[in-house]
């Protein structure tokens, strides 16, 4: 990634089998931020990037997510759905954690091996 990002919004680049799909993206960066990630919402629109982060829960959470870990280089090293109330185990290798609605990856084309990048406004 090379330069350290900071909370804020951006945009999330999908560079996949369908293109580049760009994504909504909120930049959760620092301590507190990372902490509070998704709780107590009811939907978020596009995604939300959590870095750095190897692993995230879904207690108190009102919704299923979908998680991507990305690794240093921003490549997908493995995608799956959350219920709520759940530990997810931390992944080797992963350095930043991608959430989002659950089911809505898929249509972006994110996938294992899939690479993104962020553009940040």
């Amino acid at each position: 990634m090379g330069r350290r990002l900071r909370d804020g919004r951006g945009v999330l680049v999908v560079h996949g089998e369908l293109g580049d799909v760009p994504v909504p993206l909120e930049i959760a960066a620092s301590y507190r931020a990372r902490t509070k990630g998704l709780l107590g919402r009811d939907g978020v629109d596009g995604a939300m990037l959590l870095t750095p982060a190897g692993g995230v829960h879904t207690f108190r959470m009102r919704m299923p997510i979908d998680v991507a870990h990305l690794d240093r280089g921003l490549r997908v090293i493995a995608v799956g759905t959350m219920k709520p109330g759940r530990l997810g185990m931390p992944r080797l290798r992963s350095r930043h954690v991608l959430e989002a609605e659950a089911g809505v990856m898929a249509g972006w084309g994110l996938a294992v091996g899939v690479r993104v990048s962020v553009e940040v406004d």
